[in-house]
């Protein structure tokens, strides 16, 4: 449906005939020297003409209705999960996907659009033929959540869910409310299986090389009552240990713990396997593979002070939260020499309140360290010396008023970024007690950057708090003040913990730590561990000699699993952003090594990264019907097994397909229209072409 209209009254549109004709009658009721059936001719194309123009004058538009039906769509939802071929025969499977065929079909011969939805995210088939029962987890809710949103304000007659209602991901379906109608068709065996499960491990992700970590099974049985079986760990085709199992109860859950020593630094792949029965359902949830990161000891720090002091114990106190911490703390004048070891490789020193006004032997111990250009963090305080520390030139120097200190509270420089802090966790620091600092003046040197302000009442000073310094690649932190115990006390009186204190200084010590990495080449995947279901992502980074980044450089890779199996790949890094893929790898542990060239010099990184089975759609078997009929009842669809298809298909052959009529409406400006331009170059070319013949002009 067409119609024109304009802003103005219609009145107008009679003003606009009227100019028109009296334009015509103007110029055309004087003597031609031509006939007066050609001059009422001219007379009415200038009439138009003119008429025209003025209608467009009026910014007339032109409203267009156009109406088109949908036809209502059927979707057919499958739990494509591998628990389905493992209680069901594949025959009975295939004839069944032929049934559904057949129905789709017959839907669509009965104008209904078909379409068929996995729990394969992204991917369609055309067939139910063509759908492969391979997916090795069951998220119901998903799938049905991603029809409803697929289809919103779509006209949907209705959702076909096959399935054996086993949901091993997200929440039940039940749960969520649908604005659709489910029909829900039962497939599998409700009656459970004589089977044994290794149900879950439960295991750390590292431990240290030389320390003992436990790792925990449960295990299942049902049907096996007073059998008994084993459980064996093991690594590399060796057995590391072996426990007997006695079933004494039906459905018991048995908790066993094996405590094994960390030999070996890297990547470790045990294997948990239950010996199988006789008379098993499947052995496939029998095994279980983990993985874990055994590193090379921890990172080491050395707390030096020349007296005790309770923001020792604070800060002690926030990092042996974190397993990757050895702290040693040493105080000469009260600890004997030997419990400081000389001898050990520190990767970061915290001197407190040094160097000291009177620990003379405090003092010579931090002179021997600092000669070692370790990564370190300075607490200044009423016992340090504050003329010595100006002169280690640390980052910043503190000109203090005599022995004058202040009271404040900290305040973070917004600028700092180069490690994250929650604006939640700030607010929380922000609101710490004051601490005592020295009163006076500060002077930073130019690589330094403050990381807190000192704030007195309510007024943000320029004068530092916390302070870190970058010089020759080495990283130093200075924090001037004392009473930081105050701080972690307060927050657990307030909130019942110690999370930003406890945050804070560890992210701190781990940013004065770190090295920089000055490699020239530098290859990581973006996860250490993958799904086998997943496509292994590198991520390549190259240099040139004043570390611009650079592109199209040749990349040969090789990977080399547990076996010692290599595969070669190359391929090139393109531009920013650029990931290269690898897909389809077995379970197992990788190394990989990259090389390349970068300005006729031979560059190489390192790596390794573990692919794992989902191992979940063998642990329950027992399909749920129950959760299939609550469903469809919810949502006023029905229940049938897949044996009793055919009255699903009679009553949705039965139903009078309604098709919704969709209007939409475009409105336009008359003037936009090409014809219109045409029509008007039409009236004035013919007009002109019939006066010059005829002799006018």
């Amino acid at each position: 449906m067409t119609n024109l209209f304009t802003e103005y009254s219609p009145y107008f549109l009679i003003l606009c005939v009227l100019v028109g004709l009296a334009y015509a009658i103007l110029l055309y009721t004087k003597e031609a020297p031509w006939g007066l059936s050609l001059n009422r001719i001219l007379a009415s194309l200038r009439f138009l003409l003119v008429s025209l123009i003025c209608f467009l004058l009026l910014n007339p538009f032109i409203r267009l209705i156009k109406n088109y039906f949908e036809k209502p769509v059927i979707v057919i939802a499958i739990d494509n999960s591998q628990s389905i071929p493992l209680t069901n025969d594949t025959t009975a499977i295939n004839a069944l996907k032929k049934e559904l065929d057949v129905l789709s079909n017959e839907l669509k011969d009965k104008e209904f659009e078909v379409a068929i939805q996995t729990l394969n995210e992204g991917t369609s088939e055309e067939k139910v033929s063509n759908v492969k029962f391979d997916h090795p987890s069951t998220n119901l809710g998903n799938l049905l959540s991603t029809v409803q949103s697929n289809y919103e304000n779509r006209n949907l007659a209705g959702v076909i869910l096959l399935s054996d209602g086993i949901y091993n991901q997200g929440v039940a379906p039940t749960y969520s409310t649908y604005n659709m109608s489910i029909h829900t068709i039962g497939i599998g065996d409700t009656v459970p299986q004589s089977d044994l499960s290794l149900k879950a491990v439960y295991h750390n992700k590292i431990a240290y090389l030389g320390n003992k970590f436990p790792i925990l099974a449960e295990i299942n049985n049902t049907g096996f009552l007073g059998k008994q079986t084993s459980l064996v760990l093991s690594q590399n085709g060796n057995i590391i240990e072996s426990k007997t199992l006695n079933f004494t109860k039906e459905n018991e859950l048995q908790q066993v713990q094996f405590l094994v020593e960390a030999k070996e630094k890297g990547m470790s792949h045990y294997i948990v396997e239950l010996k199988a029965l006789g008379g098993e359902f499947t052995a496939r949830n029998n095994t279980k593979h983990i993985y874990i990161d055994i590193l090379d000891g921890r990172e080491k720090i050395l707390m030096l002070a020349a007296s005790p002091h309770p923001d020792i114990k604070a800060i002690r106190s926030a990092m042996e939260k974190n397993e990757n911490y050895q702290i040693d703390v040493f105080i000469p004048d009260l600890m004997p020499a030997e419990q400081l070891k000389k001898n050990e490789k520190y990767d970061l020193v915290i001197f407190h309140q040094l160097p000291s006004k009177r620990g003379v032997t405090a003092n010579n111990l931090m002179k021997e360290i600092m000669a070692k250009n370790i990564p370190s963090i300075f607490i200044i305080g009423s016992e340090t010396n504050l003329l010595n520390f100006n002169n280690l030139q640390v980052g910043v120097n503190v000109l203090a008023s005599g022995f004058q200190t202040d009271k404040v509270t900290p305040a973070f420089n917004n600028n700092f970024n180069r490690f994250n802090f929650s604006d939640e966790k700030k607010s929380v620091v922000g609101r710490y007690p004051p601490i005592t600092v020295p009163f006076g003046n500060y002077r930073i040197a130019a690589n330094s950057e403050v990381v807190l302000y000192q704030r007195v009442g309510s007024l943000v000073t320029e004068k530092p708090l916390l302070v870190v310094n970058e010089n020759n690649d080495k990283k130093t932190a200075i924090v001037i003040g004392e009473g930081l115990w105050q701080w972690r006390l307060q927050e657990y009186a307030k909130n019942e913990n110690q999370e930003a204190f406890d945050e804070f200084f560890p992210k701190l010590i781990q940013y004065v730590s770190a090295k920089e990495d000055k490699r020239k080449f530098r290859v990581n995947t973006t996860l250490s561990e993958y799904l086998s279901t997943e496509s292994v992502l590198f991520e390549t980074e190259a240099y040139n000699d004043i570390y611009e980044k650079i592109y199209g450089q040749k990349i040969d890779l090789q990977l080399t699993d547990e076996k010692g199996n290599r595969t070669n790949y190359t391929y090139t890094n393109a531009s920013e952003g650029f990931k290269y893929k690898i897909n389809e790898l077995p379970q197992g542990i990788y190394r990989f090594k990259a090389n390349t060239v970068i300005e006729g010099k031979q560059e190489s990184a390192t790596g390794e990264f573990t692919i794992r089975e989902l191992q979940i759609e063998a642990l329950n078997t027992t399909a749920d019907f129950n959760l299939l009929r609550q469903l469809s009842k919810q949502t006023g669809g029905i229940f049938v097994k897949s044996e009793n298809l055919n009255q699903l298909k009679e009553k949705l052959l039965t139903a009078k397909a309604q098709s919704t009529i969709h209007s939409s409406e475009e409105v336009s400006e008359l003037i936009h229209l090409k014809w219109l331009f045409f029509l008007l170059i039409s009236l004035v070319s013919v007009e002109w072409f019939v006066r010059k013949f005829r002799g006018s002009y």
